[in-house]
Order: C-alpha cells, then sequence, then structure tokens
C-alpha cells in the first residue's frame, strides 16, 4: 500500500525542478510543515515565502511574484485558502491572469474530527466559478507528479486540491495524462465520473457490481474544471445510469458539472455520490465515508438501487 501522500509528491516534484529553474517559488501560510514544504523551504530558502497566517496576503503576495515573472505555488488548508482569500484569488490571480498554482491541501474531509471550519466542501464550486482558474483532484501521487510537471511549463492560473493521507495508487510511473480525464473502464450498464478520493472507491464499487452482472465504467475527472466534456459523453454511450463521485457539497461541483453536461447535451439520469449539504458528522476521513455510504460497498448498494 502506498504511504506516500500527494502533498509530498508536489514538494518532490519542485524540489527536483527547483535544480534547474530559480523562477520557482513555494509561499505558505504557516503552513510549510502541513503542507509537507518544510524540505523546500530547507534546500531553496531564497525561493520560499512564509506570510504566516495569513492566507490574503499569501494569494497577494504571489501574485505580485509572479507579476514579476515567477512560477509561484502558494500552499495552504483548502478550508482557508479557498474561503479567506477568495477575493483575492478572483482578483488577482484569475482576473489579473497570474501565474500561480494555489495548492489546497487537506481538502475535502481530510481534517476529520477538527470539523467543519477545516472541512473545504465548497471549494470546488467556489474555485470553478472562477473565469480563467482550471480546478485539478488528483486521485494519487503518479497523476499529482504529472500535474505539477505540467503545471511549470504554462502560466495560466490552476487550483489544486490534495487530500491528508496517501492514495491507493491507480497509475503507474510512466503513465501519460492529457485531456484532465482518463477512461480506468468501461461499462455498458453506469458510468462512475469520479475526481480525488473517490475514483478509487468507484473503481472497487465497479468491480463488485461486475461480480453481480452489473457492468460499470469509471472515468477519473482529475481535471473538473474545464471538464473533458467528449471523453465523459462518449464513455456514457448506452448507459442507463451516471453517477459523479466527489468529497464535496452535492452543489456546484463535479455533480453539479456532470447533471448539466447531460442534461444540455445527451440527457441521462445523472446522480450525486456527495458529502450531504450539512455539518459533517465528527470521525476521520474514512469513519465519514463509512457513515455516508462513500466506500466501495456502499456506492454499489446506491447504485443497484438507482438501477433498479
Amino acid at each position: 500500500m502506498n504511504k506516500v501522500t500527494n502533498r509530498q509528491v508536489i514538494c518532490d516534484t519542485l524540489l527536483a525542478a527547483a535544480k534547474e529553474d530559480k523562477d520557482i517559488i513555494v509561499a505558505c501560510s504557516d503552513s510549510r510543515g502541513s503542507g509537507s514544504m518544510t524540505a523546500f523551504f530547507e534546500q531553496y530558502p531564497a525561493q520560499s515565502v512564509e506570510v504566516g497566517i495569513a492566507e490574503q496576503d499569501l494569494v497577494s503576495i504571489s501574485a505580485g511574484l509572479a507579476a514579476c515573472g515567477k512560477k509561484v505555488f502558494a500552499v495552504s488548508p483548502a478550508c482557508f485558502l479557498s474561503t479567506r482569500s477568495y477575493e483575492q484569488a478572483k482578483v488577482d490571480v484569475a482576473y489579473a491572469e497570474t501565474n500561480v498554482t494555489l495548492v489546497g491541501i487537506s481538502g475535502g474531509i481530510s481534517y476529520g474530527a477538527l470539523g467543519m471550519t477545516h472541512h473545504s466542501l465548497q471549494d470546488i464550486a467556489a474555485m470553478a466559478a472562477l473565469p480563467g482558474m482550471r480546478v485539478y483532484l488528483p486521485s494519487d501521487r503518479f497523476q499529482t507528479k504529472a500535474i505539477v510537471e505540467g503545471l511549470l511549463q504554462d502560466e495560466k492560473p490552476a487550483y489544486i486540491r490534495v487530500s491528508r493521507s496517501a492514495s491507493e495508487d491507480l497509475y503507474s510511473e510512466d503513465t501519460v495524462f492529457s485531456g484532465g480525464a482518463k477512461v480506468l473502464r468501461e461499462g455498458k450498464d453506469v458510468l462512475f465520473v469520479a475526481c480525488g478520493e473517490l475514483v478509487a472507491p468507484c473503481l472497487h464499487a465497479a468491480e463488485l457490481l461486475g461480480k453481480e452482472g452489473v457492468s460499470a465504467g469509471v472515468v477519473d475527472a482529475y481535471r473538473v474544471k474545464p471538464l473533458n466534456e467528449e471523453l465523459i459523453l462518449k464513455a456514457a454511450e448506452g448507459v442507463r445510469l451516471v453517477a459523479a463521485a466527489e468529497e464535496h457539497s452535492p452543489y456546484g461541483g463535479l455533480f453539479s458539472m456532470t447533471a448539466q453536461l447531460f442534461s444540455s447535451k445527451c440527457p441521462k439520469k445523472v446522480v450525486g455520490l456527495t458529502l450531504p449539504d450539512g455539518h459533517i458528522v465528527t470521525g476521520t476521513q474514512s469513519e465519514a465515508f463509512q457513515y455516508y455510504g462513500l466506500t466501495a460497498e456502499g456506492i454499489a448498494r446506491r447504485v443497484k438501487k438507482e438501477l433498479a
């Protein structure tokens, strides 16, 4: 089982790139430890910026550095980065089109028992609503590395959300990613469109359903905005049900985007495998997933019920 977190992969990828590229800057809001960025700060102090607990300053300073030709990765807990500094993300990054990658660590309910103040269940909706802001939710370490390497090659704003714990390996080091989505499994009865931490449970749910005679496909929509509509529509040809899975509120995220896509382009029944619109129960991420039926077994049960 993989024990390397996606946030650690982001640091390792930036460390490797910074050997040749002195324009790479990592900025943190008292989050270098929780963001696994300590090694970068130690190796490249001249390319590191610590602003303290001041998320608005973090984003504005990052945008200013980007305006001077730097490639800036602003790292902070997703719950604060997507709310406290939303105006700065809107104006200084998206509107100004600065080369800033906002890295939301410990996304979704990663902080578990710390409660709703530390949960980020609206960040996909918020960031996706900003014109020009791309939104990524990688599902494993290999995909995370590929996304960061790709973002280092362009100059457009982006938001990446990663979990706190290590993710199951779904890909290999030589996997090529393009187009923002990847078909992991083809199916004839149901199609899962998932992102981030829920890709693996959907893949395992598809395996369970297959044993019961239900053919389920899985698309990893790791770039939620812009969504790869063509790939998703093609993967859904002939299926009776589309299930969109995300560690997010049922409003404004991948489920909403998927429902909008099929309502306008190819009417099908679309259900959301999301967290509820309300205060989440106290517990670890895995305990909450279990409680809300977002495990492989819970997802398979929900799909069978919807198909029936």
